[in-house]
Protein backbone atom coordinates (compact mmCIF):
# COMPACT_ATOMS: atom_id res chain seq x y z
CA UNK A 1 0.00 0.00 0.00
CA UNK A 2 1.66 3.36 -1.40
CA UNK A 3 1.71 5.96 1.88
CA UNK A 4 0.43 9.26 1.26
CA UNK A 5 -0.60 12.44 3.30
CA UNK A 6 -4.04 12.20 2.77
CA UNK A 7 -4.61 8.21 3.48
CA UNK A 8 -3.12 9.52 7.11
CA UNK A 9 -5.64 12.67 7.66
CA UNK A 10 -8.72 13.48 8.65
CA UNK A 11 -10.40 15.80 6.66
CA UNK A 12 -12.77 18.63 8.37
CA UNK A 13 -14.88 20.45 6.49
CA UNK A 14 -15.83 23.77 6.28
CA UNK A 15 -18.95 25.93 4.76
CA UNK A 16 -17.21 29.32 5.10
CA UNK A 17 -20.72 31.23 5.25
CA UNK A 18 -21.52 29.32 8.50
CA UNK A 19 -18.54 28.26 10.05
CA UNK A 20 -17.75 31.95 11.71
CA UNK A 21 -18.57 35.39 11.60
CA UNK A 22 -15.34 38.03 11.82
CA UNK A 23 -17.05 41.08 10.82
CA UNK A 24 -20.20 41.79 12.03
CA UNK A 25 -22.52 40.95 8.55
CA UNK A 26 -23.90 37.90 10.05
CA UNK A 27 -22.02 35.87 7.13
CA UNK A 28 -19.11 33.75 8.03
CA UNK A 29 -15.64 34.54 6.54
CA UNK A 30 -12.18 33.59 6.00
CA UNK A 31 -10.62 35.86 8.95
CA UNK A 32 -13.86 33.80 11.27
CA UNK A 33 -11.44 30.69 10.05
CA UNK A 34 -8.06 31.38 11.23
CA UNK A 35 -9.80 32.75 14.42
CA UNK A 36 -10.94 28.98 15.23
CA UNK A 37 -7.36 27.22 14.06
CA UNK A 38 -7.08 26.38 16.98
CA UNK A 39 -10.27 24.31 17.67
CA UNK A 40 -9.08 22.17 14.35
CA UNK A 41 -5.69 21.69 16.19
CA UNK A 42 -7.36 20.72 19.18
CA UNK A 43 -9.68 18.35 17.67
CA UNK A 44 -6.26 16.47 15.11
CA UNK A 45 -7.42 17.04 11.53
CA UNK A 46 -4.86 16.86 9.22
CA UNK A 47 -6.64 18.88 6.64
CA UNK A 48 -9.28 20.98 5.57
CA UNK A 49 -11.70 20.90 2.61
CA UNK A 50 -13.27 24.67 2.16
CA UNK A 51 -16.39 24.81 0.33
CA UNK A 52 -15.98 27.17 -3.10
CA UNK A 53 -15.04 31.09 -1.63
CA UNK A 54 -14.74 32.02 -5.07
CA UNK A 55 -16.61 35.11 -6.40
CA UNK A 56 -20.08 34.64 -7.05
CA UNK A 57 -23.77 35.73 -7.40
CA UNK A 58 -24.58 32.91 -4.71
CA UNK A 59 -27.37 31.42 -6.99
CA UNK A 60 -26.24 28.02 -5.17
CA UNK A 61 -24.21 29.69 -2.67
CA UNK A 62 -20.87 29.40 -4.28
CA UNK A 63 -21.32 27.18 -6.79
CA UNK A 64 -21.83 29.50 -9.19
CA UNK A 65 -18.58 30.70 -9.86
CA UNK A 66 -18.52 34.62 -11.61
CA UNK A 67 -14.48 34.49 -11.21
CA UNK A 68 -12.37 31.11 -10.34
CA UNK A 69 -9.63 33.35 -9.17
CA UNK A 70 -11.22 36.29 -6.94
CA UNK A 71 -12.23 35.45 -3.57
CA UNK A 72 -16.21 36.10 -2.79
CA UNK A 73 -16.31 39.73 -1.16
CA UNK A 74 -18.44 38.80 1.74
CA UNK A 75 -15.78 36.01 2.57
CA UNK A 76 -12.79 38.28 2.62
CA UNK A 77 -9.77 39.48 0.29
CA UNK A 78 -6.93 37.04 -1.19
CA UNK A 79 -4.83 38.73 1.57
CA UNK A 80 -6.73 37.05 3.75
CA UNK A 81 -7.00 34.06 1.98
CA UNK A 82 -2.77 33.86 2.07
CA UNK A 83 -3.22 34.64 5.53
CA UNK A 84 -5.41 31.35 5.76
CA UNK A 85 -3.35 29.23 3.61
CA UNK A 86 -0.38 30.29 5.48
CA UNK A 87 -2.09 30.25 9.23
CA UNK A 88 -2.74 26.22 8.52
CA UNK A 89 0.01 25.49 6.83
CA UNK A 90 1.98 26.77 9.95
CA UNK A 91 0.11 23.78 11.96
CA UNK A 92 1.00 21.40 9.50
CA UNK A 93 -2.87 21.40 8.03
CA UNK A 94 -3.50 20.80 4.54
CA UNK A 95 -5.65 23.02 2.06
CA UNK A 96 -7.93 21.25 -0.32
CA UNK A 97 -10.14 23.68 -2.30
CA UNK A 98 -13.53 23.34 -4.06
CA UNK A 99 -12.85 23.27 -7.83
CA UNK A 100 -16.84 23.49 -10.09
CA UNK A 101 -15.75 23.35 -13.60
CA UNK A 102 -19.10 21.29 -14.82
CA UNK A 103 -20.51 24.77 -14.99
CA UNK A 104 -19.29 28.37 -14.16
CA UNK A 105 -22.12 31.24 -13.08
CA UNK A 106 -23.91 32.96 -16.44
CA UNK A 107 -22.36 36.32 -14.61
CA UNK A 108 -19.16 34.81 -15.54
CA UNK A 109 -17.04 37.02 -18.29
CA UNK A 110 -16.91 33.62 -20.32
CA UNK A 111 -20.73 33.21 -20.74
CA UNK A 112 -21.33 36.87 -20.82
CA UNK A 113 -19.51 37.26 -24.01
CA UNK A 114 -20.67 33.34 -24.98
CA UNK A 115 -24.22 35.14 -25.45
CA UNK A 116 -23.38 38.52 -27.23
CA UNK A 117 -23.66 36.74 -30.76
CA UNK A 118 -22.97 33.30 -32.32
CA UNK A 119 -19.23 34.04 -33.94
CA UNK A 120 -17.96 35.26 -30.73
CA UNK A 121 -14.94 33.44 -29.36
CA UNK A 122 -16.52 32.35 -26.54
CA UNK A 123 -19.43 31.21 -27.61
CA UNK A 124 -18.31 27.24 -27.83
CA UNK A 125 -17.19 27.64 -23.70
CA UNK A 126 -20.76 26.70 -23.65
CA UNK A 127 -23.44 24.55 -24.99
CA UNK A 128 -25.84 26.49 -27.42
CA UNK A 129 -28.25 24.71 -29.73
CA UNK A 130 -31.24 25.61 -31.44
CA UNK A 131 -34.48 24.64 -30.82
CA UNK A 132 -36.73 21.86 -31.67
CA UNK A 133 -39.26 23.98 -33.27
CA UNK A 134 -40.06 26.28 -30.50
CA UNK A 135 -39.36 23.72 -27.97
CA UNK A 136 -36.27 23.09 -25.95
CA UNK A 137 -33.42 21.17 -27.98
CA UNK A 138 -33.73 17.95 -25.78
CA UNK A 139 -35.65 16.70 -23.32
CA UNK A 140 -33.44 16.74 -20.76
CA UNK A 141 -34.34 17.47 -17.29
CA UNK A 142 -32.04 19.43 -15.12
CA UNK A 143 -31.29 19.13 -11.31
CA UNK A 144 -33.14 22.06 -9.93
CA UNK A 145 -35.57 22.92 -12.73
CA UNK A 146 -38.46 21.35 -14.48
CA UNK A 147 -35.89 21.84 -18.14
CA UNK A 148 -32.30 21.53 -18.54
CA UNK A 149 -32.23 24.53 -21.11
CA UNK A 150 -33.35 28.14 -21.07
CA UNK A 151 -34.11 30.21 -24.28
CA UNK A 152 -32.02 33.48 -25.07
CA UNK A 153 -33.41 35.90 -27.49
CA UNK A 154 -30.92 37.55 -28.71
CA UNK A 155 -28.92 34.91 -30.51
CA UNK A 156 -32.40 32.58 -30.54
CA UNK A 157 -30.57 30.15 -29.21
CA UNK A 158 -31.00 27.63 -25.93
CA UNK A 159 -28.28 27.21 -23.56
CA UNK A 160 -28.17 24.24 -21.91
CA UNK A 161 -27.71 23.78 -17.36
CA UNK A 162 -27.96 20.98 -15.44
CA UNK A 163 -28.48 22.69 -12.42
CA UNK A 164 -29.88 26.27 -12.16
CA UNK A 165 -30.35 28.29 -15.19
CA UNK A 166 -27.91 30.63 -13.64
CA UNK A 167 -25.26 27.44 -13.73
CA UNK A 168 -24.90 27.40 -17.79
CA UNK A 169 -22.26 24.03 -18.02
CA UNK A 170 -19.05 24.52 -19.69
CA UNK A 171 -18.03 22.49 -22.87
CA UNK A 172 -15.35 20.58 -22.53
CA UNK A 173 -14.84 19.25 -26.14
CA UNK A 174 -13.43 22.60 -26.66
CA UNK A 175 -9.29 22.58 -25.66
CA UNK A 176 -9.15 26.41 -25.37
CA UNK A 177 -11.72 26.15 -22.41
CA UNK A 178 -9.68 22.97 -20.85
CA UNK A 179 -6.74 25.09 -21.18
CA UNK A 180 -8.28 28.42 -19.23
CA UNK A 181 -8.99 25.55 -16.59
CA UNK A 182 -5.41 24.08 -16.30
CA UNK A 183 -4.19 27.32 -16.19
CA UNK A 184 -6.75 28.60 -13.85
CA UNK A 185 -6.09 25.27 -11.57
CA UNK A 186 -2.29 25.26 -11.71
CA UNK A 187 -1.66 29.22 -10.54
CA UNK A 188 -3.88 27.88 -7.14
CA UNK A 189 -1.73 25.33 -6.95
CA UNK A 190 1.32 27.43 -7.26
CA UNK A 191 -0.07 29.95 -4.42
CA UNK A 192 0.21 26.66 -2.41
CA UNK A 193 -3.37 24.86 -1.91
CA UNK A 194 -2.82 20.95 -1.33
CA UNK A 195 -5.54 19.78 -3.32
CA UNK A 196 -9.09 19.41 -4.91
CA UNK A 197 -12.64 18.61 -4.71
CA UNK A 198 -13.91 18.35 -7.68
CA UNK A 199 -17.81 19.14 -7.88
CA UNK A 200 -20.22 16.34 -10.17
CA UNK A 201 -16.51 16.14 -11.82
CA UNK A 202 -18.05 12.96 -14.04
CA UNK A 203 -21.03 15.08 -15.62
CA UNK A 204 -18.34 17.17 -17.95
CA UNK A 205 -18.85 14.54 -20.69
CA UNK A 206 -22.31 15.06 -22.42
CA UNK A 207 -22.73 12.48 -25.11
CA UNK A 208 -21.72 13.85 -28.66
CA UNK A 209 -25.40 15.01 -30.30
CA UNK A 210 -27.01 15.73 -27.00
CA UNK A 211 -29.98 12.88 -27.71
CA UNK A 212 -33.55 13.15 -25.76
CA UNK A 213 -33.34 11.00 -22.98
CA UNK A 214 -35.85 7.59 -23.09
CA UNK A 215 -36.76 6.85 -19.59
CA UNK A 216 -40.13 6.95 -18.41
CA UNK A 217 -41.91 10.15 -17.18
CA UNK A 218 -45.12 11.57 -16.34
CA UNK A 219 -43.87 15.16 -17.84
CA UNK A 220 -42.02 16.32 -20.84
CA UNK A 221 -38.85 16.48 -19.48
CA UNK A 222 -36.55 13.36 -18.79
CA UNK A 223 -34.02 12.76 -16.15
CA UNK A 224 -31.46 11.78 -18.64
CA UNK A 225 -28.02 10.48 -17.11
CA UNK A 226 -27.37 8.19 -19.04
CA UNK A 227 -25.93 11.13 -21.55
CA UNK A 228 -24.53 12.78 -19.38
CA UNK A 229 -22.78 10.83 -16.69
CA UNK A 230 -19.42 8.83 -16.87
CA UNK A 231 -19.54 9.17 -20.79
CA UNK A 232 -16.30 8.06 -22.71
CA UNK A 233 -14.78 11.16 -22.85
CA UNK A 234 -14.59 12.02 -19.00
CA UNK A 235 -11.27 9.47 -18.93
CA UNK A 236 -9.84 11.63 -22.05
CA UNK A 237 -10.58 14.50 -20.25
CA UNK A 238 -9.29 13.66 -16.76
CA UNK A 239 -6.45 12.13 -17.22
CA UNK A 240 -5.59 15.03 -19.54
CA UNK A 241 -6.13 17.06 -16.32
CA UNK A 242 -4.36 14.57 -14.26
CA UNK A 243 -1.07 15.06 -16.45
CA UNK A 244 -1.37 18.48 -16.62
CA UNK A 245 -2.00 19.72 -13.22
CA UNK A 246 -1.99 16.51 -10.62
CA UNK A 247 0.65 14.26 -11.62
CA UNK A 248 4.15 16.21 -10.82
CA UNK A 249 2.45 17.64 -6.95
CA UNK A 250 2.30 16.08 -3.82
CA UNK A 251 -1.82 16.93 -4.02
CA UNK A 252 -5.16 15.46 -3.34
CA UNK A 253 -7.61 15.42 -5.72
CA UNK A 254 -11.66 13.66 -4.51
CA UNK A 255 -14.10 13.62 -7.02
CA UNK A 256 -17.66 14.24 -6.14
CA UNK A 257 -19.12 11.59 -8.52
CA UNK A 258 -23.11 10.88 -8.42
CA UNK A 259 -24.26 8.02 -10.63
CA UNK A 260 -21.17 5.86 -9.83
CA UNK A 261 -21.12 2.62 -8.61
CA UNK A 262 -19.34 -0.40 -7.33
CA UNK A 263 -18.58 -1.76 -10.90
CA UNK A 264 -17.60 1.37 -12.38
CA UNK A 265 -16.19 3.24 -9.60
CA UNK A 266 -12.42 1.60 -10.32
CA UNK A 267 -12.26 3.49 -14.00
CA UNK A 268 -11.99 6.38 -11.74
CA UNK A 269 -9.35 5.77 -9.22
CA UNK A 270 -7.92 2.52 -10.14
CA UNK A 271 -7.60 1.88 -13.82
CA UNK A 272 -6.68 4.99 -14.97
CA UNK A 273 -5.57 6.76 -11.55
CA UNK A 274 -7.79 9.96 -12.69
CA UNK A 275 -8.93 10.64 -9.06
CA UNK A 276 -7.51 10.06 -6.07
CA UNK A 277 -10.86 9.46 -3.92
CA UNK A 278 -14.40 10.05 -5.12
CA UNK A 279 -17.50 10.72 -3.09
CA UNK A 280 -20.01 8.27 -4.27
CA UNK A 281 -23.79 8.19 -3.67
CA UNK A 282 -24.99 5.16 -2.69
CA UNK A 283 -25.15 5.51 0.45
CA UNK A 284 -26.95 9.29 0.03
CA UNK A 285 -29.65 7.33 -1.78
CA UNK A 286 -29.87 4.61 1.06
CA UNK A 287 -32.61 6.23 2.63
CA UNK A 288 -34.39 7.07 -0.73
CA UNK A 289 -37.49 5.28 -2.80
CA UNK A 290 -38.64 7.55 -5.89
CA UNK A 291 -35.82 9.85 -5.78
CA UNK A 292 -33.95 12.21 -2.61
CA UNK A 293 -38.03 13.44 -1.18
CA UNK A 294 -39.35 9.75 -0.81
CA UNK A 295 -37.91 9.43 2.40
CA UNK A 296 -37.89 5.28 3.72
CA UNK A 297 -36.37 4.45 7.13
CA UNK A 298 -32.71 3.31 7.17
CA UNK A 299 -31.97 -0.09 6.89
CA UNK A 300 -29.26 -1.74 8.45
CA UNK A 301 -28.82 -4.74 6.74
CA UNK A 302 -29.04 -2.55 3.57
CA UNK A 303 -26.16 -0.40 5.09
CA UNK A 304 -23.61 -3.71 5.87
CA UNK A 305 -24.23 -4.82 2.24
CA UNK A 306 -23.72 -1.77 0.77
CA UNK A 307 -20.22 -0.64 2.99
CA UNK A 308 -19.18 -4.32 2.44
CA UNK A 309 -19.29 -3.93 -1.13
CA UNK A 310 -17.07 -0.47 -1.62
CA UNK A 311 -14.73 -1.81 1.22
CA UNK A 312 -14.24 -4.49 -1.34
CA UNK A 313 -14.65 -2.73 -4.73
CA UNK A 314 -11.97 0.08 -3.92
CA UNK A 315 -8.37 -0.49 -2.41
CA UNK A 316 -9.74 3.07 -0.94
CA UNK A 317 -12.30 4.97 0.01
CA UNK A 318 -13.66 8.45 0.67
CA UNK A 319 -15.57 7.95 4.49
CA UNK A 320 -18.51 10.31 5.32
CA UNK A 321 -21.60 10.71 6.76
CA UNK A 322 -22.74 14.17 5.30
CA UNK A 323 -21.70 17.00 4.24
CA UNK A 324 -22.95 20.18 3.22
CA UNK A 325 -25.40 18.80 0.73
CA UNK A 326 -26.71 16.17 2.74
CA UNK A 327 -29.18 16.49 6.28
CA UNK A 328 -27.26 16.38 9.58
CA UNK A 329 -26.13 12.57 10.37
CA UNK A 330 -27.53 11.79 13.53
CA UNK A 331 -30.76 12.84 12.64
CA UNK A 332 -30.90 11.18 9.60
CA UNK A 333 -28.83 7.91 10.51
CA UNK A 334 -28.76 8.21 14.44
CA UNK A 335 -31.44 9.03 16.99
CA UNK A 336 -31.80 12.30 18.17
CA UNK A 337 -35.37 11.10 19.97
CA UNK A 338 -33.23 11.78 23.28
CA UNK A 339 -30.60 13.61 24.53
CA UNK A 340 -28.71 10.26 25.30
CA UNK A 341 -29.89 8.68 22.12
CA UNK A 342 -28.46 11.89 20.38
CA UNK A 343 -25.04 11.07 22.00
CA UNK A 344 -24.68 7.61 21.91
CA UNK A 345 -26.20 7.12 18.60
CA UNK A 346 -23.48 9.94 17.36
CA UNK A 347 -20.56 8.70 18.72
CA UNK A 348 -21.39 5.12 17.53
CA UNK A 349 -21.71 6.17 13.79
CA UNK A 350 -18.63 8.04 14.23
CA UNK A 351 -16.70 4.91 14.68
CA UNK A 352 -18.75 3.14 12.40
CA UNK A 353 -17.56 5.15 9.40
CA UNK A 354 -14.41 6.85 10.23
CA UNK A 355 -12.73 3.21 11.52
CA UNK A 356 -13.27 1.87 7.82
CA UNK A 357 -10.36 1.75 5.49
CA UNK A 358 -10.10 5.24 3.46
CA UNK A 359 -9.76 8.62 4.11
CA UNK A 360 -12.06 10.22 6.92
CA UNK A 361 -14.54 13.69 5.89
CA UNK A 362 -15.57 15.14 9.26
CA UNK A 363 -18.44 18.04 8.33
CA UNK A 364 -18.63 20.90 10.73
CA UNK A 365 -20.77 20.15 13.39
CA UNK A 366 -20.65 16.83 13.15
CA UNK A 367 -18.34 16.32 15.72
CA UNK A 368 -20.80 17.76 18.00
CA UNK A 369 -23.82 16.12 17.42
CA UNK A 370 -25.54 18.74 15.96
CA UNK A 371 -29.48 18.04 14.75
CA UNK A 372 -31.37 18.81 11.66
CA UNK A 373 -33.32 21.94 11.78
CA UNK A 374 -37.00 22.12 13.03
CA UNK A 375 -38.11 24.58 9.68
CA UNK A 376 -41.60 25.33 9.84
CA UNK A 377 -42.19 28.27 7.18
CA UNK A 378 -40.97 28.28 3.84
CA UNK A 379 -39.25 32.00 5.13
CA UNK A 380 -36.74 30.30 6.72
CA UNK A 381 -35.34 28.30 3.80
CA UNK A 382 -32.17 29.36 1.82
CA UNK A 383 -31.29 26.70 -0.52
CA UNK A 384 -32.14 27.12 -3.82
CA UNK A 385 -33.29 22.63 -4.42
CA UNK A 386 -35.73 23.31 -1.08
CA UNK A 387 -36.62 26.23 -2.65
CA UNK A 388 -38.07 24.92 -6.13
CA UNK A 389 -39.04 22.37 -4.36
CA UNK A 390 -41.27 23.50 -1.79
CA UNK A 391 -43.19 26.29 -4.87
CA UNK A 392 -44.24 23.28 -7.13
CA UNK A 393 -45.48 21.88 -4.09
CA UNK A 394 -48.55 24.29 -3.96
CA UNK A 395 -51.48 22.93 -2.20
CA UNK A 396 -52.86 19.37 -0.46
CA UNK A 397 -50.53 16.11 0.33
CA UNK A 398 -48.20 17.12 -1.98
CA UNK A 399 -47.16 20.31 0.10
CA UNK A 400 -47.10 18.17 3.42
CA UNK A 401 -45.09 15.53 1.31
CA UNK A 402 -42.75 18.40 0.36
CA UNK A 403 -42.41 19.88 4.10
CA UNK A 404 -41.43 16.05 5.29
CA UNK A 405 -38.78 15.48 3.15
CA UNK A 406 -37.08 19.58 3.55
CA UNK A 407 -37.07 18.56 6.87
CA UNK A 408 -35.61 14.70 6.62
CA UNK A 409 -33.18 15.55 3.75
CA UNK A 410 -33.21 19.46 3.28
CA UNK A 411 -29.36 20.82 2.20
CA UNK A 412 -30.54 24.28 4.93
CA UNK A 413 -30.31 21.34 7.84
CA UNK A 414 -26.35 21.02 7.74
CA UNK A 415 -25.99 24.94 7.00
CA UNK A 416 -27.53 26.79 10.06
CA UNK A 417 -24.39 27.66 11.55
CA UNK A 418 -21.60 26.47 13.42
CA UNK A 419 -22.76 26.53 17.44
CA UNK A 420 -19.73 27.86 19.45
CA UNK A 421 -21.50 28.42 22.46
CA UNK A 422 -24.81 29.36 24.80
CA UNK A 423 -24.46 33.15 23.91
CA UNK A 424 -27.03 34.81 21.58
CA UNK A 425 -26.52 33.43 17.85
CA UNK A 426 -24.28 30.32 18.97
CA UNK A 427 -21.15 32.35 18.97
CA UNK A 428 -21.09 32.43 15.31
CA UNK A 429 -22.09 36.37 15.13
CA UNK A 430 -23.43 38.69 16.90
CA UNK A 431 -25.83 40.23 14.56
CA UNK A 432 -28.87 38.39 12.66
CA UNK A 433 -27.00 35.58 10.64
CA UNK A 434 -27.72 34.94 7.23
CA UNK A 435 -29.85 31.56 8.16
CA UNK A 436 -31.21 30.75 11.57
CA UNK A 437 -29.06 29.11 14.44
CA UNK A 438 -30.57 25.58 15.64
CA UNK A 439 -32.95 26.37 18.64
CA UNK A 440 -31.06 23.50 20.49
CA UNK A 441 -27.53 25.99 20.24
CA UNK A 442 -27.51 26.27 23.93
CA UNK A 443 -26.99 22.44 24.86
CA UNK A 444 -25.30 21.71 21.79
CA UNK A 445 -22.27 23.69 21.77
CA UNK A 446 -18.25 23.87 21.33
CA UNK A 447 -17.65 25.60 24.36
CA UNK A 448 -20.60 23.28 26.59
CA UNK A 449 -18.79 20.08 25.01
CA UNK A 450 -15.27 21.09 25.64
CA UNK A 451 -16.18 20.87 29.24
CA UNK A 452 -17.94 17.78 29.62
CA UNK A 453 -15.20 14.73 29.28
CA UNK A 454 -18.05 12.53 28.04
CA UNK A 455 -19.47 14.80 24.77
CA UNK A 456 -19.64 13.78 21.61
CA UNK A 457 -16.87 16.19 20.72
CA UNK A 458 -14.38 14.60 23.30
CA UNK A 459 -15.09 11.53 22.06
CA UNK A 460 -14.42 12.47 18.68
CA UNK A 461 -11.04 14.23 19.68
CA UNK A 462 -9.73 10.47 21.24
CA UNK A 463 -11.69 8.78 17.89
CA UNK A 464 -9.65 10.87 15.52
CA UNK A 465 -6.19 10.35 17.47
CA UNK A 466 -6.63 6.97 17.10
CA UNK A 467 -7.58 7.02 13.55
CA UNK A 468 -4.57 9.04 12.24
CA UNK A 469 -1.62 7.57 15.00
CA UNK A 470 -2.87 3.73 14.42
CA UNK A 471 -1.29 2.16 11.44
CA UNK A 472 -4.05 -0.82 11.74
CA UNK A 473 -6.61 1.97 11.13
CA UNK A 474 -5.39 3.73 8.13
CA UNK A 475 -3.80 1.19 6.28
CA UNK A 476 -4.75 -2.91 7.80
CA UNK A 477 -6.44 -4.73 5.70
CA UNK A 478 -10.82 -5.28 6.50
CA UNK A 479 -12.92 -7.95 7.14
CA UNK A 480 -16.74 -7.64 7.62
CA UNK A 481 -17.74 -9.63 10.84
CA UNK A 482 -21.81 -11.05 12.01
CA UNK A 483 -23.02 -10.25 8.51
CA UNK A 484 -25.35 -11.92 8.86
CA UNK A 485 -27.05 -10.00 12.72
CA UNK A 486 -29.54 -7.33 12.23
CA UNK A 487 -28.40 -4.87 14.80
CA UNK A 488 -24.56 -5.11 14.52
CA UNK A 489 -22.31 -3.23 12.18
CA UNK A 490 -18.96 -5.34 12.91
CA UNK A 491 -15.38 -5.61 11.17
CA UNK A 492 -11.86 -6.30 12.37
CA UNK A 493 -8.70 -4.16 11.02
CA UNK A 494 -5.36 -6.25 10.42
CA UNK A 495 -2.41 -4.87 9.97
CA UNK A 496 1.30 -6.99 10.42
CA UNK A 497 0.53 -8.74 13.35
CA UNK A 498 -2.02 -6.64 14.65
CA UNK A 499 -5.33 -6.51 14.93
CA UNK A 500 -8.55 -3.92 15.89
CA UNK A 501 -12.12 -4.95 15.78
CA UNK A 502 -14.99 -2.53 15.65
CA UNK A 503 -18.30 -3.48 16.80
CA UNK A 504 -21.25 -1.21 16.78
CA UNK A 505 -25.05 -2.17 17.98
CA UNK A 506 -26.99 0.08 15.00
CA UNK A 507 -29.99 -0.05 17.71
CA UNK A 508 -31.54 1.10 20.53
CA UNK A 509 -32.38 -2.33 21.96
CA UNK A 510 -29.90 -4.25 24.45
CA UNK A 511 -29.11 -7.04 22.12
CA UNK A 512 -27.12 -10.28 23.16
CA UNK A 513 -23.88 -10.91 20.71
CA UNK A 514 -22.00 -14.45 20.79
CA UNK A 515 -19.07 -13.48 20.20
CA UNK A 516 -15.40 -15.08 20.99
CA UNK A 517 -14.72 -16.05 24.72
CA UNK A 518 -11.38 -14.49 24.82
CA UNK A 519 -12.22 -10.98 23.59
CA UNK A 520 -13.54 -10.28 26.68
CA UNK A 521 -10.21 -10.57 28.09
CA UNK A 522 -8.65 -8.26 25.43
CA UNK A 523 -8.43 -3.95 26.08
CA UNK A 524 -11.41 -1.95 25.13
CA UNK A 525 -9.60 0.99 23.66
CA UNK A 526 -12.49 3.48 22.63
CA UNK A 527 -16.47 3.12 23.84
CA UNK A 528 -19.35 5.08 24.59
CA UNK A 529 -19.49 2.73 27.88
CA UNK A 530 -17.80 2.40 30.68
CA UNK A 531 -19.09 -1.31 31.30
CA UNK A 532 -18.71 -4.48 28.95
CA UNK A 533 -20.58 -7.53 28.85
CA UNK A 534 -22.05 -9.82 25.68
CA UNK A 535 -24.99 -7.51 26.15
CA UNK A 536 -24.61 -4.51 24.39
CA UNK A 537 -26.41 -1.42 25.56
CA UNK A 538 -28.36 1.22 22.67
CA UNK A 539 -26.06 2.56 20.52
CA UNK A 540 -22.82 0.96 22.08
CA UNK A 541 -19.54 0.58 20.20
CA UNK A 542 -16.65 -1.01 21.33
CA UNK A 543 -13.21 -0.96 19.67
CA UNK A 544 -11.21 -3.64 20.83
CA UNK A 545 -7.29 -4.32 20.20
CA UNK A 546 -7.00 -8.22 20.02
CA UNK A 547 -3.76 -8.91 21.59
CA UNK A 548 -2.13 -12.01 19.82
CA UNK A 549 -0.41 -14.40 22.41
CA UNK A 550 2.39 -16.89 20.99
CA UNK A 551 2.51 -20.04 22.42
Amino acid sequence: MEKKWWKESVVYQIYPRSFKDSNHDGIGDLRGIIEKIEYLVWLGVKAVWLNPVYDSPNDDMGYDIRDYEKIMSEFGTREDFDLLLETLHKHDIKLIMDLVVNHSSDEHHWFVESRKSKDNPYRDYYFWKKGNGFKEPNNWASFFTPSAWTYDELTEEWYLHLFSEKQPDLNWDNPALREEIYSMINRWFDKGVDGFRMDVINLIAKKEGLPDGSKPTDGPYVFSDEHFAMQPKLHEHLQEMRRRCFDHRNCMCVGETPFVNTSNASSLIETGRELDLLFHFELMDIDSRNGKWDYIPFNIMKFKKLMNSWQEALSWNSLFWSNHDQPRTVSRFGDDSTEFYRVQSAKMLGVAMHFLKGTSFVFQGEELGMTNYPFTKIEELRDIESLQFIRNATKGDFLDFAWKGILKKGRDNARTPMQWDDSLYSGFSDVLPWISVNPNYSSINVETEMNNPDSILHFYQKMISLKTKSEVLIYGDYEPLFLDNEAFFAYIRRHEDKQIIVICNMTKNHVHLDYPKEWNHQEVILSNYENYDVLFQPYEVRVINLVQHNE
